[in-house]
């Protein structure tokens, strides 16, 4: 077994060579579609933020490994901030689209008005997330079945990519969920984390045991890049 010692983290780098995971939550996306409950409908980036907050992408450019392998949900809206970090760093890297990582499908609760969405709803909910883990919307899925596909990806990709970085681009329920597998608790507890637009969280896989080594890191949103 190898010593835990030679994992401590203690100084400021993260030291090459470990099985990596840098999520990224998508960008903030466009005014109608926040007005509802959009889940897993392919709802495209606001374009307003996508110019006031071009600093933030040139941050994350800066952030981000430049030799990782980058994967995304399969919806638009992180596709659309993957190829924007990447254009702020002048990268091109092919981004592999993984269903497993894509946002909670609400089935036909999609689209419904924020206002309307509690009378739908069989169960309490927690006080920071709109729907219960175990609560299935109809043709849609619980935040469990979230959790076991995330899991399940991520415990794939670090078998086949051991020791490699890897971005993910994804979204707020997803990453919760990707806590919710590496700490090993309850996903109705991971939903209490705060998982905020363009955030990054850092797991790693290290001997068989998982690692939590950042979450909801927020770039900066200061004075754009040239």
């Amino acid at each position: 077994m190898p010593d835990p010692q030679e994992h401590f983290l203690d100084g400021p780098e993260l030291p090459s060579g470990v099985t990596r995971f840098w999520l990224v939550r998508h960008a903030i996306v466009e005014a109608n579609a926040r007005k509802t409950m959009y889940g897993s409908l392919d709802v495209p980036l606001c374009t307003h933020h996508l110019t006031s907050q071009k600093a933030a992408y040139h941050a994350l450019a800066r952030r981000l490994p430049h030799q990782a392998l980058w994967f995304s949900s399969p919806l638009k809206r992180a596709q659309q901030t993957g190829h924007t970090i990447q254009k702020a760093g002048k990268l091109s890297i092919p981004l592999t689209i993984d269903p497993a990582f894509a946002e909670q499908s609400i089935g036909q609760w999609n689209g419904t008005p924020h206002k309307d969405f509690p009378a739908l709803l069989s169960k309490p909910t927690g006080p920071f997330w709109s729907i219960a883990a175990d609560e299935c919307p109809p043709e849609g899925e619980t935040m469990l079945d979230v959790r076991h596909r995330v899991g399940h990806a991520l415990n794939k990709l670090a078998q086949q990519y051991a020791g490699r970085d890897m971005i993910i681009l994804s979204h707020g329920g997803a990453i919760r969920m990707a806590l919710s597998h590496c700490l090993a608790i309850p996903a109705e507890t991971a939903l209490r984390f705060c998982i905020q637009n363009l955030s990054l969280t850092i797991i790693e896989h290290i001997a068989g045991q998982w690692r939590v080594v950042t979450i909801n890191e927020l770039p900066d949103f200061g004075t754009n890049a040239a």
